[in-house]
Parts: C-alpha cells; structure tokens; sequence
C-alpha cells in the first residue's frame, strides 16, 4: 500500500509531500516525522528507496508506506503521559516516533514476532538516540520492546490508552484487540482491508470510523503442538517507579534545554541558522548560570565565572542577547554570508546540538556526562 504521494529528495520533503496531500494534519505528528529520518531504518543498500512513498520489506524486517504511517499517527490522538502498545513493532520506526510524542513519563511498549527483528530495532534505537540531533530536542519515552506473538499477550496486561496493530485483522480477532484498551483509549488496526480507528467511549460501547483501504499481510497465527498449553507473553511492568537517579537526568536535561534552546523542539531551518543559534548558545551560557544558580553550586567551574559581576552587567548582556550580537560579531557575520554566497545561494552552516555541547563541556565525570546523554555502558 502506498505510491500516492510524489518520492522526496530527503526526509524534509517526504514530509513537505505528506503534508500537501493532507496525510499529515498536525503540527506535533509533523515534528515527529521531521525528528527521524525515515532512511536510517532502511538496510544501506536499500536507502534510495527510503523518500518514496512505499512499503518495503526485505526478509523479516518490514515498513509501512509513509502514509499510512500518518494516517496512523493523526488517529492515535496522541498525547504526553499516555500509554502504548504497538503489535508487530517491527524495526521500531514507528514506536520511535510515538515515543517523542509521549515523553519520558509515558509508556512504549511493542510486541514483535520474530528475534532478528527485535535486535535490528535495538540497534536503530541506539542509533537514533547517539546520533540524531532531533532526540536532544524532545523528552523522549524510549520503546520496549518484547518477542511473541501478539495475540498471546499474558491477560493481566494493559490496558493501554493507545494501541496499534501493524498486520492484518479478522473480525475474529476484533473484540481481542478491543480488550486491551482502557475506557476512552483509540485502537488504530486493518481490519478487513480498511485502516480503522475504534474508540472505546465506555466498558462495552465502542466508537468505530473507518480511514482508508489498505492491504496488510495478516495477522500469524499462534501454533501449538497438540495438547501444549499456550505461552503467554508477558508485557513489561506498566507503571515502574522511576529511580531518583533517572528523574534527575530528566530535570536536568529539561532545565539545560530550555536555556539553551527554549522550550519544546526547534522548528524546521532553526538548526541550519547559525546566527541564531551562536546567540542562543550565548544567551544560554548567562542564564544557566545567573538563573540556575543550585547548578553553579553543584557543579563547580567555568559556569561560576559569571557570579562576581554586577546586575548591571549581567542585564546588558542578556539584553545584547535578546536584541543583536556585539558589532564586531555582526561585522564577522557579515563577512561570512558574503564568502558563504556561491552562485546567487546562501549555504547553510552545518547544525549545532547545543544540548549535546552543553552536557560535554560540563565539568563531569566521562561516565557521568554519557548517562545524562543517554549513552549506555556495553
């Protein structure tokens, strides 16, 4: 299913594309899809065909069109704090999107059929969160994925507030599905060749609107031997107590974030205007540690400089930073637009993770800056 939107030269106009033709309709499913490049969960071999607008399969290791990928999204309603499960995670493409969507105080939870499948998602989650400069820029619910077959699920889990099935359903496996929603949840599936979106408005009374035609493999059976009683699959834990380690590195990414770049993701072209972003690094730099003033005193160093000027000083600077850089500065700046110029074109400075930047050059310990980062131990 797919091929009704025009192929992208790269993921921005893939997403340009999607939204003309009105298959993204909001502007937080549309920051979802711009955070991720939709190539990095392609085999390398197989990248040119990532910005089309087509389904791709190669052994195991399945993508939806992109468009369906939108309507999916739109219809989950998705919201920060919720919970969701994704039947048939796949390579994790679309958990990954979800999770940017949910922050860190939701639930991601997927269920996929087969191992490979499940190490090669693993792998791009890690991927996505070293590399990308979009994690930096949300508060992120990171996927868990489990091994099974999806209509297993051990019957003391969920409900969840958002499920999606990635495979095909009969209207035998309907009322399954159903079940593991809550009260006012959305469950987004194919159901008898139509992408459909059932909300559950009370314990027995269902809401169901159908999207559009699609074509899914459908769902595989569980198998048994004769006489075996079936394996449940056991779900991650709901609701974890968060350590106070773990909330203290959301804090203190969230407080660093909104003084270096504001609040919530930077729009589309932010990260490719260096002035802007010298100036918010700058500005950044003063509030962190004239407003912060507990992170001066946890942790000492260059961030303490600031504290032996005046007010007086310090309101200059922080009105330098909200108007216009220093002259000298804006002359430099001038000169580098007039050298960057070439054949009538502005080029573009390469983009800045300030976040990133700004947890590397804490006075830390390695281990300590590569946990607030994300990065894991192996």
């Amino acid at each position: 299913m797919g091929g009704a939107v025009s192929a992208g030269e790269d993921n921005n106009e893939l997403i340009d594309n999607l939204k003309e033709a009105q298959y993204i309709r909001s502007d937080l499913v549309e920051q979802a899809f711009r955070a991720i490049d939709r190539a990095d969960y392609y085999l390398e071999e197989f990248r040119d065909s990532a910005y089309k607008d087509l389904a791709w399969r190669h052994g195991n290791i399945h993508l939806s069109a992109p468009c369906i990928y939108s309507e999916v999204m739109e219809a989950l309603d998705l919201q920060p704090g919720l919970s969701f499960l994704n039947l048939g995670s796949g390579t994790g493409y679309l958990s990954t999107m979800v999770g940017l969507i949910l922050g860190p105080f939701g639930v991601n939870h997927g269920v996929e059929l087969h191992q490979d499948v499940i190490e090669y998602a693993y792998q791009k989650l890690e991927f996505f969160i070293k590399t990308s400069d979009s994690f930096d820029r949300f508060e992120f619910c990171e996927p868990c994925f489990v091994m099974g077959n999806c209509l297993e699920i051990a019957p003391e889990s969920g409900p969840y507030d958002r499920v999606y099935c990635g495979a095909g359903v009969q209207r035998e496996q309907e009322d399954y599905m159903k079940n593991l929603l809550k009260v006012e949840g959305i469950l987004v599936l194919p159901l008898e060749e139509k992408l459909t979106k059932i909300t559950r408005t009370g314990y027995n009374s269902w809401e169901t609107k159908n999207i559009i035609a699609v074509s899914f493999a459908p769902l595989v059976l569980p198998k048994h031997r004769d006489n075996s009683k079936p394996k449940a699959v056991p779900l991650p834990t709901m609701f974890e107590v968060r350590t106070l380690q773990d909330l203290a590195r959301i804090f203190i990414r969230l407080t660093l974030k909104k003084t270096v770049v504001g609040p919530g993701p930077l729009p589309r072209g932010l990260a490719h205007n260096g002035e802007r972003l010298r100036q918010a690094q700058h500005c950044g730099s003063t509030l962190l540690s004239n407003r912060y003033v507990f992170m001066s005193r946890l942790i000492p160093g260059p961030m303490d400089d600031d504290n032996n000027r005046s007010d007086a000083e310090e309101e200059e600077e922080e009105g330098n930073c909200r108007i216009r850089g220093e002259p000298e500065e804006e002359e430099e700046q001038e000169e580098e637009g007039e050298e960057s110029r070439e054949g009538g074109a502005l080029l573009h400075e390469a983009p800045v993770n300030l976040l990133r930047e700004r947890i590397l050059s804490l006075p830390l310990p390695e281990p300590l800056k590569m946990y607030m980062l994300h990065y894991r131990e192996k």
